[in-house]
């Protein structure tokens, strides 16, 4: 496997910001524990009660951060996705 890039898309431009690196055990967990709207859906929707629910879930504390980064930049919500490149 290699790089696994998380983006968000801005709600404005609707163009892709990188927002940094995940581990495979980051990933692992993401996919976990956020819904997918689809089976092969790589996309998730993120506001604060979804990060909430993260960080109780006992989500590794730099993804928490990574995720809070992102979530800061807006006032609702995001769609944060992943690639493998």
């Amino acid at each position: 496997m290699g790089v696994i890039r998380l983006y968000m898309e801005n709600p404005q431009t609707y163009e892709r910001e990188v927002l940094g690196t995940l581990t495979e055990n980051q990933l692992d967990f993401l996919m976990n524990n956020l819904e997918e709207e689809f089976e092969e859906d790589e996309e998730y929707l993120l506001n604060a009660d979804t990060l909430d629910f993260l960080k109780n879930q006992k989500a590794d504390k730099n993804l928490i951060a990574l995720l809070e980064k992102a979530l800061a930049r807006t006032q609702d919500c995001i769609d944060i996705f992943y690639l493998e490149e």
